[in-house]
């Protein structure tokens, strides 16, 4: 008995991932999550799943912060990351980030289970294009991501406010919270990222942000 894990906000989506899925696999159990949080609990509830399938742009996961978060509470469950965006760079950073593979939303039906077969299997997918030319190794992005990771969600979510150029009022009046939490969450990003001002933290936040997520297509 297979368990898959299917973390999108998109409900067809999941949908033709179900469809691919239980075509090719006789005896699957899969579950499905729409955001972080429900995807963290699920997990928490289920420790037999055999892969998770995370999209990158699903409610909570801020870009890369939900495959980092992922990692860090669930570091030997295997994760193949899914996503409307195919780039080199992004693939290499999920990569580096220890996602055992990269699935783009344009994937057929045979293919998903191949790439699927092939990660249960311990091996590492990626799509054909990408396959041959290997992925380098990024000590620097990694260590980055360790200190991303000592992040709580919320201050994940300060982090990218500050990114965008809001002040501590207006973060707080998005989030709902007093100013002086903000600034709390502020002192606690400078101390666990090892810096001292909100151009550090911008250039940070930066690195793990991706592009707009394109619109999601059918298998």
């Amino acid at each position: 008995m297979i368990t898959l894990l299917v973390a999108d906000d998109h409900p067809l989506y999941r949908d033709a991932l179900r469809g691919a899925l239980t075509m090719s696999f006789s005896e699957l159990t899969l579950l499905e999550a729409a955001d972080l949080m429900q995807t963290v609990a699920l997990l928490e509830q289920h420790n037999d799943v055999d892969l998770l399938l995370l999209d990158l742009h699903m409610p909570g996961s801020g870009d890369l912060f939900g495959l980092i978060h992922i990692r860090k509470l669930f570091p030997d469950l295997p994760v193949a990351v899914v996503s409307g965006l195919e780039d080199a760079a992004i693939i290499t950073k999920v990569i580096n980030l220890g996602a055992l593979g990269f699935v783009p939303k344009t994937t057929g039906a045979a293919q998903i289970a191949h790439a699927v077969t092939s990660m249960l299997e311990g091996d590492i997918w990626l799509p054909e294009s990408y396959a041959g030319d290997g992925v380098e190794l990024d000590n620097e992005f990694a260590e980055l991501a360790d200190k991303i990771a000592s992040l709580t969600p919320a201050q994940y979510k300060v982090l990218c406010y500050m990114r965008d150029g809001l002040l501590n009022k207006q973060i707080a009046y998005n989030l709902d919270i007093a100013t002086a939490t903000v600034k709390a969450h502020v002192t606690a990003i400078f101390k666990k990222l090892h810096i001292n001002n909100r151009t550090q933290a911008v250039l940070i936040a930066s690195q793990l942000q991706l592009e707009p997520p394109a619109a999601t297509p059918s298998i």
